[in-house]
C-alpha cells in the first residue's frame, strides 16, 4: 500500500535545438517560444499534484521550466546541478547529421554498450551515479503524502530514475522511450519501495 509519497520528474520545454535536432548536452540553451508555451502548460497541470518543492538542474531551459511549475504552484524553485545532461563531449552542438557523418563507429557502440558520448563526454553510468544520489537526497526528505517535482532533461531523468530502480542503464535507454519536452514520469512509494506509475504523462 502506498504512503502517498510521490515525485514527479519533468523534462524542460523545447529548444530550438530540441527542434533542430542539434546535441546539446551541457550546452546552455533557452527555451523556443513553443517550450515557454509548453512550460506554462505543464505547470498548470503539474501545479494540480500539489507539489510542495520544485528541484531543478542549473541550466536554464530546465530552470526556466521550473520557474513556470513553481509559479503555478506557488512554491519556490532550488537548484541543483547534479541533474544536468549528459555531457556529450565534441558532440555538443553538432546536428545529428553531423554525428553521424563524423562518429559512425562511435554511435554503433552505443547500441551494444555504455560508452562514452562524444569522445571525452560522460558515460550513462557516470550520469546516473550523480542524478540517482540527487534523487535519493529529495526522496530521503520526502513526508508522507508529499510530493515534489525535478525538472531535469531527458538522459539525467531516466538515468536517475535507473539508478534509484537498480535497472542496467543500456537496458533502460532501449526499454524507457526518452521523455518529450515537459512531459514527465510519476514515481509512488509503496510497500516494496519506489515504483514508475506513470511514464510520458503531459499535460
Amino acid at each position: 500500500m502506498s504512503d502517498g509519497r510521490r515525485l514527479l520528474l519533468v523534462r524542460h520545454g523545447q529548444t530550438e535545438h530540441n527542434a533542430g535536432g542539434v546535441w546539446q548536452g551541457q550546452l546552455d540553451t533557452s527555451l523556443s517560444d513553443l517550450g515557454v508555451e509548453q512550460a506554462r502548460a505543464a505547470g498548470r497541470a503539474i501545479a494540480a499534484y500539489r507539489p510542495t518543492r520544485v528541484v531543478a538542474s542549473d541550466l536554464q531551459r530546465a530552470r526556466v521550466t521550473a520557474e513556470h511549475v513553481a509559479e503555478a504552484a506557488g512554491i519556490e524553485v532550488t537548484l541543483d546541478p547534479r541533474w544536468r545532461e549528459i555531457h556529450v563531449g565534441q558532440w555538443q552542438g553538432l546536428a545529428t547529421a553531423e554525428v553521424r557523418a563524423g562518429y559512425a563507429d562511435l554511435l554503433e557502440q552505443m547500441d551494444v554498450a555504455d560508452v562514452r558520448r562524444g569522445v571525452d563526454g560522460e558515460t550513462l553510468a557516470e550520469v546516473g551515479a550523480r542524478a540517482g544520489q540527487a534523487l535519493r537526497e529529495v526522496l530521503d526528505g520526502l513526508g508522507a503524502g508529499e510530493c515534489v517535482a525535478v525538472v531535469a532533461h531527458g538522459v539525467s531523468t531516466r538515468a536517475g530514475i535507473a539508478d534509484l530502480l537498480g535497472v542496467d542503464q543500456h537496458l533502460a535507454t532501449h526499454a524507457l522511450l526518452t521523455l518529450g519536452n515537459c512531459h514527465w514520469a510519476e514515481l509512488r512509494h509503496g510497500r516494496t519501495g519506489w515504483q514508475i506509475a506513470a511514464w510520458n504523462a503531459h499535460a
